[in-house]
């Protein structure tokens, strides 16, 4: 299958309905724009982009690998100049889709542009911000891919890299790809550790502010719910406190032995938010030019 066809088939399949929902690949386009534009994710990302340059309706933002355009069409409704980048043509989830959506929002401050990464068409130093949403573990050449980003940002620009997926090595990444539920359809999935990551965001010359492992960030999490996430992190705190209270007793009460059997103890559980566990778990990095 295509990756067009295989969203079109997982749309069918009532298994798959909570993937469709929340990869925002509902037939409706503006339905999964609304959603992502309101969602804790983008929220978050704006904050991250926030810290190192004031999103102003001034500033010339590339979304590389843009698939539907929820994302290039979210920034555009803020005002920013959004050239959108994705080598998919199709109305469903490629190039097509993002100009309808472009139409449908009267949307003057966006363009589209079909091409890859690692082969950009724009001119050196033309943007303030390079953002990617799972993208950068799709390149088929990643230093190139991170080249060319380098290449077309501004001097002081920042590089958003936001969910891509993190493997430790070929063993961890043949447990992703067995566990990604559409590799099995298109075959399309990728993953990099976190070292070839950011080894070739500083070889093309840049430099790294920020890493967002797994569990930092709603970012990478969702569609865990950040309730959700803090529950069980309660749960798990008050599980090691209840073991201790039952093997030291009284001594609990002592500080230091306190600390000692809490640290043992949760050396020896497993974590519910140990990223190793996740496959495929996702990472994100802020870098700048």
């Amino acid at each position: 299958m295509t990756w067009e066809e295989t969203i079109k088939f997982i749309r069918t399949q009532p298994e798959y309905n909570d993937l469709v929902k929340f990869a925002y690949f509902e037939e409706d386009l503006s339905l999964n724009v609304e959603r992502f534009k309101s969602s804790e994710e983008f929220i978050e990302t704006k904050m991250l982009i926030e810290e190192f340059m004031p999103l102003a309706t001034s500033v010339r933002l590339l979304d590389i690998g843009s698939g539907n355009g929820i994302t290039s069409v979210a920034f555009a409704i803020e005002g920013l100049h959004v050239d959108s980048v994705e080598p998919d043509p199709s109305l469903t989830i490629g190039a097509g889709a993002i100009e309808k959506l472009k139409e449908q929002y009267h949307l003057s401050n966006l363009s589209v542009h079909k091409a890859y990464a690692e082969d950009l068409k724009f001119s050196d130093n033309s943007f303030d911000i390079v953002y990617t949403r799972q993208c950068m573990h799709h390149a088929h050449n990643l230093s190139r891919f991170l080249k060319e980003c380098y290449r077309v940002l501004k001097k002081g620009g920042g590089l958003i890299t936001i969910r891509d997926h993190v493997i430790t090595d070929e063993e961890d990444k043949k447990w992703f790809l067995q566990n990604h539920p559409l590799q099995k359809f298109y075959g399309g999935e990728n993953a990099f550790t976190a070292d070839e990551y950011k080894s070739a965001m500083r070889n093309a010359g840049f430099s790294i502010k920020k890493e967002l492992n797994h569990f930092d960030s709603i970012i990478n999490y969702f569609p865990l719910e950040r309730q959700e996430k803090e529950k069980q992190e309660k749960e798990f705190e008050s599980l090691v406190d209840s073991i201790i209270q039952k093997k030291l007793r009284s001594l609990a009460r002592i500080g230091i032995l306190n600390n000692i059997a809490s640290s043992y103890i949760k050396r020896r559980l497993v974590h519910p938010h140990d990223e190793g566990k996740v496959p495929g778990r996702m990472h994100s990095f802020l870098a700048v030019k």
